[in-house]
C-alpha cells in the first residue's frame, strides 16, 4: 500500500483534506503530514478540523514516499513560500509519482515550476496562474494527467476527486 506525503498547515480546506484521507486511509494507504515545522497542530480555514502534524518538512525526503497529497483552501499558498517545501513538490512531479491536488493546492505545483504542459483543473480563480505555468485548464470536476497527476476543483469535486486517486494508486499498485 501506498506511503502519501501530505503538504499542510494552517487554513487547509477542512473537507478537502478530511475526504480524500479517508478514502486512502479505507483502501489502506497510510496519510503522513508535513508542514514547514513538526511537533505541532494546524487547523482548517472553516475551523472544524485540527491535525496534528507528523513531520517538518527538513525531517523528510521524497523518495520515501509513493504519493503526494496536496489540500486547497489558503495552506498551498502560505507552503510555497518556502523553498524546501517547493522543491520536495517539485521531486514527485519530475519523478512522475502520483500527485493529488484539489482547489488551490496546484499552487504548490505552479510554484515548483512543474505544470508546464501538463492537463490539469482547480479552483475557478487560478485557471490564469495555471495556464501562465503552461498548463491546459479543463472545468471538469475531476482529471488525470498521464496517470500521474489528479486534480479536481472545489469540494463538491470531492467524490470524483477521491475516486480518482484511489484508482491511480490501486492501478499502480502502490
Amino acid at each position: 500500500m501506498a506511503k502519501v506525503a501530505t503538504l499542510i498547515t494552517d487554513l487547509f480546506e477542512d473537507i478537502e483534506f478530511t475526504s480524500p484521507k479517508e478514502a486512502l486511509q479505507e483502501a489502506g494507504h497510510t496519510i503522513v503530514t508535513i508542514d514547514k515545522e513538526g511537533n505541532k497542530a494546524v487547523r482548517g480555514k472553516q475551523g472544524e478540523v485540527r491535525v496534528e502534524i507528523d513531520y517538518g518538512i527538513d525531517d523528510v525526503n521524497p523518495d520515501d514516499f509513493d504519493a503526494l497529497f496536496i489540500p486547497g483552501g489558503f495552506s498551498p499558498d502560505l507552503l510555497r513560500d518556502d523553498d524546501r517545501v517547493v522543491a520536495f513538490a517539485k521531486k514527485f512531479m519530475s519523478d512522475m509519482k502520483p500527485v493529488f491536488a484539489i482547489c488551490h493546492g496546484p499552487q504548490l505545483l505552479i510554484t515548483a515550476r512543474s505544470l508546464d504542459g501538463r492537463d490539469i483543473t482547480g479552483y475557478k480563480s487560478i485557471r490564469v496562474d495555471l495556464e501562465n505555468a503552461g498548463a491546459t485548464y479543463h472545468d471538469e470536476e475531476v482529471f488525470v494527467c498521464q496517470k500521474q497527476l489528479v486534480s479536481s476543483r472545489t469540494p463538491k469535486d470531492l467524490p470524483a476527486f477521491n475516486r480518482e486517486i484511489v484508482n491511480l494508486l490501486k492501478e499502480k499498485e502502490l
